[in-house]
């Protein structure tokens, strides 16, 4: 799908150095764009974007998105925030304020700009949900005062937000909600179940599964989700999301550990351990409305992405 806009642009990405915000960034840079990188290093790291350093058209930019940014952007794609349990946990209160206050300190400058804003969202705004797989339409099934819930509900918070300021000021937005999502540049103790049983299959460990190992998740190769970031973003500005982005393809948690086993060749064993409050039983998105709205789907198989991943990790023994 060809980009709306031809012309180079100015593009703010707040957790630029972040797993996904790095290639979102190598994408934009690709396409000859000049990008800002602002990132409080929490999660992200330098090592994603050390590759940029001396590119004429990046700019790294340490801020924590909790406190006002004032830039002359033409996009801002807004993905600050800690996303996985181990981290968003360490720090909930703070977890919550980035969400609630990154959000509106970033929708206060698209406002001033009257620029185009995208929110990354998440799948966990649907909670352990009742539905499946999970539509756009559903609103969740969320504990508010559980141990997930500075990252639930502050995701959530960020959503009415965004829909309050598109109502009241006009502000042009684009909501993704993305499921799991992995691939190179992971942080191997992020404690997502993927980095997880890498990390642990290469080291030779036990694999550690919560629960019975039925649970399902869905898993979302970073090449793909980022084109689903960009097409969304120069989507008509009507197409306001919320948007599902994710792998409808479902597997169960002893698959994937199986899948894991296999392409690392550990000797390794699976065992079990108590599953964690509010954990999901099932996560799977109903991407219809990416397919008609975007003309989106992802490509890479869990096999194929799988290699990929298991590759970087290898590179940071």
């Amino acid at each position: 799908m060809a980009r709306l806009y031809e012309s180079r642009k100015r593009i703010l990405v707040t957790g630029g150095a972040g797993f996904l915000g790095s290639h979102l960034t190598d994408r934009l840079i690709g396409q000859g764009h000049e990008v800002i990188c602002a990132d409080n290093l929490f999660t992200g790291s330098k090592r994603n974007v050390e590759h940029l350093h001396n590119h004429p058209r990046f700019e790294f930019l340490r801020h924590d998105v909790c406190n006002p940014l004032k830039l002359e952007v033409d996009e801002i794609y807004n993905l600050a925030c800690p996303a996985s349990p181990v981290h968003y946990q360490y720090n909930p209160v703070l977890t919550t304020k980035t969400s609630v206050m990154g959000a509106m300190n970033m929708l206060g400058l698209a406002k001033r700009l009257r620029c185009r804003i995208f929110q990354a969202s998440t799948s966990e705004v649907y909670g352990d949900p009742e539905v499946h797989p999970q539509r756009e339409d559903y609103w969740g099934h969320v504990n508010p005062i559980g141990t997930r819930a500075c990252y639930d509900e502050g995701k959530r918070c960020a959503e009415t937000l965004f829909f309050d300021y598109h109502r009241q000021h006009g502000v042009e937005i684009k909501v993704a909600r993305i499921f799991n999502t992995y691939g190179p540049r992971m942080h191997p103790k992020d404690g997502r179940v993927v980095s997880n049983f890498i990390t642990q299959a290469l080291n030779g460990e036990d694999l550690t599964i919560y629960g019975d190992g039925t649970q399902t998740r869905s898993f979302c190769y970073r090449d793909d989700l980022v084109e689903g970031f960009l097409r969304l973003m120069d989507s008509p500005p009507e197409v306001t999301g919320p948007v599902n982005l994710g792998n409808p393809g479902e597997f169960t948690m002893i698959e994937l550990a199986e899948q894991v086993l296999k392409l690392t060749g550990s000797r390794s064993k699976v065992i079990h351990l108590p599953l964690p409050q509010d954990d999901p039983k099932q996560r799977r998105p109903d991407i219809s409305l990416a397919k008609a709205k975007l003309g989106w789907e992802p490509k890479v198989p869990l096999a194929e992405g799988l290699k990929l991943t298991i590759e970087y990790f290898r590179t940071l023994a």
